[in-house]
C-alpha cells in the first residue's frame, strides 16, 4: 500500500488527482483517489505496466503528453 502523502510530496507534478513521479528513466503515475490504479511509463509514454483500465489509461497518457514539459529539469 502507498503512503499517499509521501507519493504526493515526491511527485514532480499532480494533474487531476494523478501523481507523476520520475524514477530514473521511467515515470510512475498513481491515482491518488484510488491507489490501486497505477501505471509505469517510459519517458516516451510507452506503457510498461498498469493496473488501470483502457479508458483511465488513455486519460492519464493524455495528461502526461500535455504536461511532461513541466517535469523536465
Amino acid at each position: 500500500m502507498y503512503n499517499i502523502t509521501e507519493v504526493a510530496d515526491k511527485a514532480e507534478i499532480i494533474v487531476n488527482g494523478y501523481a507523476f513521479t520520475k524514477d530514473v528513466s521511467n515515470i510512475r503515475v498513481l491515482n491518488l483517489n484510488n491507489p490501486q490504479k497505477a501505471v509505469l511509463l517510459r519517458d516516451n509514454g510507452e506503457v510498461l505496466a498498469t493496473s488501470m483500465d483502457d479508458i483511465e489509461l488513455d486519460i492519464v497518457l493524455d495528461y502526461y503528453r500535455r504536461n511532461k514539459k513541466y517535469m523536465e529539469e
